[in-house]
């Protein structure tokens, strides 16, 4: 019999990889969506357009406990990999209590649906973030670093892990946090500054755009395929016993470095075009992230597959074929 799967943020960037994988290995895929995405294909449908036929799609709000209890109940998932979260870091200085609203509140409410309906079955895994380590107390960062966030968004990723952990501990639940580093792709949202740079390369060589405006260079990050990170999430809820794992590549660039990459890939040189815009500097920024996955490639026997290099050109190349499309 086939296994049901259930993602929340199955219109996302990592949602649509993993809808991929698990179809690729034999689910039956439901997705949670807000109403209005169903009613709007053609703008907030876009990364899983081409598994509509694949998957089932249901109406609900992390906002609301009883639509999530209900979805559950109705499906009886026998995995649930949530997602769906605000999850721009910029945006959650501009829009703290709704960042910590639907991220805290969604993941608390799904625990608690799990707990209530079937302990002994499901398998639970949240998506923590490396935002959690903020300000890091040491490099690289490893499962036992203590965690010190920089924004709200980073606050409400600490604030589920923790949630998460409880309810394992505390109700037995197999409920797992995968701490991923930054994970980019052709599918990642505009707002994000790797696809902010990939879009304006190719717009910049097609003469569409001359300036790009950034706030840092400097910003060091660790910088993988989301493609490669939606196997670690499933790897990790078919282990026996549930644990948290950090997944990243253990190398880090700065942002000045992907920008230096992705122009030169066109034959530009970044430094013609970049902009530094002051007002796009955050209140508190977070100088470098690199993961310690020792972890991860011990008991799950997982590793990253693409290069840095090979991520910015995936990212450029699908730019540059696209930009000007709807």
């Amino acid at each position: 019999m086939s296994k049901v799967a259930l993602i929340t943020g199955i219109t996302g960037q990592d949602g649509s990889y993993l809808a991929e994988l698990l179809l690729g290995k034999g689910y039956k895929v439901h997705g949670i969506v807000r109403r209005v995405a169903l009613e709007d294909e053609i703008h907030r449908l876009w990364r899983i357009r081409h598994l509509l036929k694949d998957v089932t799609l249901h109406a609900g709000s992390l906002e609301s406990y009883a639509s999530l209890f209900n979805i559950i109940l109705k499906i009886e998932p026998d995995e649930i990999y949530h997602l769906a979260a605000q999850s721009y870091v910029g945006y959650s200085f501009e829009d703290e209590f709704s960042t910590l609203n639907i991220n805290i509140n969604g993941t608390h409410y799904l625990l608690s649906a799990v707990k209530e309906f079937v302990t002994s079955k499901v398998r639970f895994y949240f998506a923590g973030s490396s935002e959690m380590f903020g300000k890091v107390k040491e490099i690289p960062q490893n499962e036992n670093t203590p965690f010190n966030p920089r924004s709200a968004y980073g606050i409400s990723k600490a604030t589920g892990y923790y949630l998460t952990k409880n309810y394992r501990e505390a109700y037995k639940l197999h409920a797992s946090s995968g701490i991923l580093f930054n994970h980019e792709s052709p599918r990642r949202g505009f707002e994000f500054v790797t696809r902010k740079i990939s879009f304006a390369v190719a717009r910049i060589k097609k003469g569409l755009q001359k300036k790009l405006h950034l706030g840092t260079l400097k910003s060091r990050r660790d910088w993988g395929h989301a493609k490669d990170y939606v196997e670690a999430m499933w790897l990790i809820l078919q282990q026996n016993n549930p644990e948290d794992y950090v997944i990243g590549t253990g190398k880090e660039y700065s942002v000045e470095e992907f920008a230096e990459k992705a122009f030169s890939h066109v034959g530009l040189n970044y430094k013609d075009y970049v902009v530094l815009d002051k007002n796009l500097v955050r209140p508190s920024e977070v100088d470098t992230l690199v993961a310690d996955y020792t972890k991860a490639k011990k008991i799950l026997k997982w590793e990253p597959k693409t290069s840095f290099e090979d991520l910015v050109i995936n990212m450029v190349e699908y730019d540059l074929e696209n930009v000007g499309k709807n």
